[in-house]
C-alpha cells in the first residue's frame, strides 16, 4: 500500500472553516470502546447529548441527530415539510446557498432564488427587506418554506437571522423558516426558538470541533405538524421514528456511537466555557484576523462590516495575483492549510478559518504563515498584519489560563 504519511515533523496547522481541528479531550472520548446502541449504556449516553445539544441550539424542542454530513440534513429539512412542487424562497449568499438550492431543485421543489447581482450578492448577508417585499407579493401564499445560510462559509458572511424572521412576520405570512447554521453554531450566536426558526440545519465539524460524520435539524412544533402531511419521499430521514425514539435515547438505525461520546465531551467543553464566552471568542479573534487583512492592503470578501463572520475571513487577491498560489506556497512551506475560494470567487481569494479549538497563539502562528507565504508568493503586501494583530489582541486581552492554586 501507498505510503500516505508524508506531514513533516510539527503540528499540521489546519486553518480551513470546517473541519476544524480536533482537540486531544473530543478525541480520547472517540476513542472510547464501541458499546451496544441498544443497551442501556448507549440510552443513557444518547439522553445526554440529546439533552445537551438542546442548549448549543437554544431550544426547548427536538433537536435530530444523524449520521451524515450536513448535506444529508439540508435533505432532510427540505424532505420532511414539503411537497413535490412546492415554491421554496432561498437567498443567494454565497457556494453553499447555491447548493441547497441545487438540492432543492433535484428533489422536484422550485426554488427562486433572490440576492443582490453578481459578484455582490457573495459580499453581502440576506438583505431581509427583499424577503419581505417578496412575501408580501406572495398574496396565494404558494412559498412554502424561507431558506437562508446563517454564516455562509464561502464568503465569510454572517446574516441576522433575527431580522429575517421579523421579515416573515411583517409579511403576514405562513411560510416555514429554515436556516442553514451547520458552519455558525458554537461559533456565532444561534438562537433557534427565540428567532422562530422551524428547521435549523448544522454539522459536527465547525463549531463542535469534531470530525466530520454527523449533522443535525433542530425543529419547531410547526415544522413537525409540516411533517405530517409533507408528501417528498422519505425513509433514512424522516423525522417521526426517529423523534419517537429518542424518548428514551435510542435511535431506529445504528448511530454513530463513537462520534456521540466525542458530541458529549464537545457539548461539555462549550459550556464549561459558557455560550456567550465562546461567541465573544469568536468574535475577537475574527476582529483581530481583519485587523491583519487591513493592514497587508487587501480587500475582506464580507464588504458589509455589520456581516463579518467571527467564523473565518476572506481575503481577497488584487488583480493578477492567483490566491490558490498563495495558498500551494503557505501549505508546501509552512505545512499548512488555508481554504480555497470556491464558485464565482475560485482563485480570486483564500479563507482563513478561526474557529472552535482556536485561541491567540493559534490565530497569531496562522496569521505569520499567511504573511510569509503572501510575500513569497508575490503578492503586493503594503505592511506587517502580524503587527497589526498583535497590537489588537494585546489591547483586549484578558487572563485565560485558570489555576486552582492561583
Amino acid at each position: 500500500m501507498q505510503n500516505l504519511n508524508f506531514h513533516p515533523s510539527g503540528r499540521h496547522f489546519l486553518q480551513i472553516p470546517g473541519p476544524s481541528p480536533v482537540p486531544d479531550r473530543i478525541l480520547r472520548a472517540i476513542s472510547f470502546p464501541t458499546i451496544d446502541h441498544r443497551g442501556p449504556e448507549f440510552g443513557a449516553l444518547g439522553r445526554q447529548v440529546l439533552s445537551g445539544i438542546g442548549k448549543i441550539f437554544k431550544t426547548q424542542h427536538p433537536v435530530v441527530i444523524y449520521p451524515s454530513s450536513g448535506t444529508g440534513a439540508w435533505e432532510a429539512a427540505l424532505v420532511n415539510t414539503l411537497s413535490p412542487g412546492d415554491a421554496v424562497l432561498m437567498y443567494e449568499t454565497g457556494h453553499f446557498a447555491s447548493l441547497w438550492k441545487k438540492m432543492a431543485e433535484r428533489l422536484g421543489l422550485e426554488p427562486e432564488f433572490l440576492g443582490l447581482a453578481g459578484m455582490e450578492g457573495w459580499r453581502h448577508g440576506v438583505q431581509a427587506d427583499a424577503i419581505e417585499r417578496r412575501l408580501k407579493a406572495d398574496g396565494g401564499h404558494r412559498i412554502k418554506a424561507v431558506c437562508v445560510v446563517h454564516n455562509e462559509t464561502s464568503t465569510g458572511v454572517t446574516s441576522d437571522i433575527a431580522a429575517v424572521r421579523r421579515a416573515i412576520d411583517a409579511a403576514k405570512h405562513p411560510a416555514l423558516f429554515m436556516v442553514d447554521t451547520i458552519s455558525g453554531l458554537a461559533s456565532a450566536d444561534y438562537r433557534h426558538d427565540e428567532w422562530g426558526v422551524d428547521v435549523t440545519v448544522s454539522g459536527s465539524q465547525k463549531g463542535l470541533m469534531l470530525p466530520p460524520g454527523i449533522s443535525f435539524n433542530a425543529l419547531s412544533p410547526k415544522a413537525l405538524a409540516a411533517s405530517k402531511t409533507a408528501k417528498l419521499p422519505k425513509a433514512f430521514w424522516a423525522w417521526d421514528e426517529i423523534v419517537e425514539m429518542n424518548r428514551n435515547g435510542y435511535w431506529p438505525y445504528t448511530p454513530s456511537t463513537n462520534l456521540l461520546y466525542g458530541l458529549a465531551e464537545s457539548i461539555d467543553m462549550i459550556l464549561e466555557e459558557g455560550l456567550d464566552d465562546v461567541f465573544a471568542r469568536h468574535q475577537r479573534l475574527g476582529e483581530a484576523c481583519r485587523q491583519a487583512v487591513r493592514a497587508w492592503g487587501f480587500e475582506i470578501q464580507c464588504a458589509d462590516e455589520a456581516f463579518h463572520s467571527p467564523v473565518l475571513t476572506g481575503v481577497m487577491m488584487p488583480e493578477g495575483v492567483d490566491a490558490d498560489a498563495v495558498r500551494r506556497a503557505i501549505y508546501e512551506h509552512f505545512n499548512m492549510s488555508l481554504g480555497a475560494g470556491l464558485g464565482k470567487v475560485k482563485g480570486r481569494m483564500f479563507r482563513i478559518g478561526h474557529l472552535g479549538d482556536c485561541n491567540d497563539l493559534t490565530l497569531m502562528a496562522t496569521l505569520s504563515g499567511c504573511e510569509m507565504g503572501l510575500q513569497m508568493a508575490g503578492a503586493p503586501v503594503r505592511g506587517s498584519g502580524v503587527r497589526a494583530a498583535i497590537e489588537y489582541l494585546q489591547s483586549t486581552a484578558r487572563p485565560v489560563a485558570r489555576h486552582p492554586a492561583l
